[in-house]
This record gives C-alpha cells, sequence and structure tokens, in this order.
C-alpha cells in the first residue's frame, strides 16, 4: 500500500505534509503536490497532518487514477523536502468539489 495525493490539493497545495515525511517522497508541480508511489514507505506521517485530506491509501475505493496520476507526475515534477508557504488563495480552494479537470496544471513549478 502507499498513500497518493488527490484532487482535494488541487489549487489548496498546503504543504503541511512535506515536512513529516521520512523518505521525502512528494514532489511539486504548480498547483498541486504528488507522492511517489516506489517510495512512500506508508508511514501515515503525512496524511493526518493534510487540512484538506487530500492524503488517502491506494487502498481506498476507487482511487486507482489517483495513484496513476502521483506515479505519472513524480517522474516530471521536483522533488521537495521543505515546506513552502502556501498559495494565498488556497483556503478559498479549500472543499471546492471537481477541481482537477478544471484547474490542475500539469507544470512544474517555476525555478
Amino acid at each position: 500500500m502507499t498513500y497518493v495525493v488527490t484532487e482535494s490539493c488541487v489549487k489548496c497545495k498546503y504543504m503541511d505534509c512535506v515536512t513529516p515525511c521520512p523518505v521525502n517522497c512528494f514532489h511539486e508541480g504548480v498547483n498541486m503536490l504528488v507522492i511517489d508511489p516506489d517510495e512512500c514507505i506508508d508511514c501515515d506521517a503525512c496524511r493526518p497532518v493534510c487540512p484538506v485530506h487530500a492524503i488517502q491509501p491506494d487502498s481506498k475505493p476507487d482511487l486507482e487514477q489517483w495513484l496513476a496520476v502521483n506515479a505519472d507526475f513524480t517522474k516530471r515534477w521536483p522533488r521537495i523536502t521543505k515546506k513552502k508557504d502556501r498559495p494565498t488563495d488556497a483556503d478559498k480552494w479549500a472543499g471546492v468539489p471537481n477541481k482537477f479537470q478544471k484547474y490542475f496544471d500539469p507544470r512544474p513549478p517555476e525555478g
């Protein structure tokens, strides 16, 4: 089992999950984070600190899409090992449904 970042992270990207990860398996995109499923050790350190409950175990039903998204984008985006500032409008996007189709940005962060 591994953990995956789901749609709730899109445009929120709080990053509270990055610091407690003992194996640095998070990767950063423009408006979301993903977890490398090959490096996640299933320690559950990240899940409880996510304020929007975006991190879920891949064993939950209907998360196959998110496992694929996480696996794909860990190959494209840089690893993140330190928490950065969240987007200034993160709270506005918390709880907004159906963000992936409309707002997901596949680019890596600038800089």
